[in-house]
């Protein structure tokens, strides 16, 4: 599809997100909307040099927002995934 860096497009910094680190070895990225799991995969095989185990994803539509009192429109739509990796396999997010 695309290059590995347009597929991962930042990594997802919550406190869910940081249980599921601790617990599981799960790391929540939001990717390219048009992205599959194989592609996500892939991609952070050659980021991060880390074997995947799984993929999970999800898509998250925009919310509508209110600008002042006549402006009115949307928050941008984006796609999560949480990438599951092998056992002995971290990542450094710092």
């Amino acid at each position: 599809m695309k290059d590995a860096y347009q597929i991962i497009r930042n990594i997802r910094l919550t406190e869910k997100a940081a249980i599921a680190t601790e617990t599981n070895n799960e790391y929540v990225f939001e990717v390219h909307p048009k992205a599959n799991k194989l592609e996500i995969a892939q991609a952070i095989r050659t980021i991060f040099g880390k074997k995947v185990d799984s993929v999970r994803t999800s898509n998250y539509a925009g919310k509508a927002r209110r600008k002042r009192t006549a402006a009115a429109g949307f928050t941008a739509s984006w796609k999560k995934a949480v990438v599951r990796l092998a056992p002995g396999e971290t990542i450094d997010l710092t």
